[in-house]
């Protein structure tokens, strides 16, 4: 049997539909997200793609093949080469300054979701670390087109988050979420079924610390 990402969200389907369809996204696609909410959400998220950037790097380590050292080369650079800068940009935008982003403390939520990361990754493979990374690069890629398909979204110059729906749904970072899709079912295709329930429980603890990121951008909490 040939295992695939679907299969994945299929044994996580209440954790992967609470992440997705989280308050904090469905305020986010009405235009009634709270801005100090969506402010706070924001400098979290600088912080979370630091780790993420060395998550990439942790990947690099860890790569067996060329072909996987230059993928992680390549998320390596996006982020911090591209997402970053664009990332600082975007919080110029809303009031938040470079200076105000570094030195901002790590909320509980993000120091839990990153560290998951960062130790599945340093005690497991590099399939383990894919693993734990995907709710965010996937489950972005699918909250964009969600919210985009979603007869409740307001869209346009009414809801003052239209610039981030874009960025989500948008063929850049859907083209980024495809490639990463490619290569997850590739490497799913070749585990075992015991092999399959270990990275079923890595998969559902990451959703539910995304949920938790979810909750503390809504919440406001430290």
């Amino acid at each position: 049997m040939a295992f695939t990402f679907e299969d994945l969200r299929q044994a996580c389907q209440s954790e992967w539909d609470a992440y997705i369809k989280h308050d904090f996204v469905q305020q986010l696609g009405n235009g009634t997200l709270a801005e100090d909410a969506f402010r706070h959400y924001l400098k979290q998220d600088y912080l979370f793609l630091i780790q993420f950037g060395r998550a990439y790097a942790l990947a690099a380590y860890k790569s067996p093949t060329l072909d996987d050292l230059r993928q992680a080369k390549a998320g390596l650079e996006a982020i911090i080469g591209l997402e970053l800068g664009l990332h600082i940009e975007y919080c110029r935008q809303w009031g938040i300054s470079e200076a105000e982003l570094q030195a901002l403390p790590e909320a509980r939520a993000t120091l839990a979701y990153t560290r998951y990361v960062l130790d599945t990754g340093n005690r497991g493979d590099l399939l383990d670390l894919h693993v734990a990374l995907v709710p965010c690069l996937i489950g972005y890629a699918q909250i964009g087109k969600w919210l985009a398909q979603r007869s409740e979204t307001v869209r346009g110059d009414s809801n003052p988050y239209e610039h981030w729906m874009r960025m989500y749904e948008g063929e850049a970072f859907q083209q980024a979420a495809a490639m990463e899709l490619e290569w997850l079912n590739r490497e799913l295709a070749e585990v075992s079924p015991r092999r399959f329930e270990q990275l079923v429980r890595i998969f559902r603890d990451a959703t539910r610390l995304e949920i938790d990121f979810w909750d503390m951008g809504l919440n406001q909490r430290m």
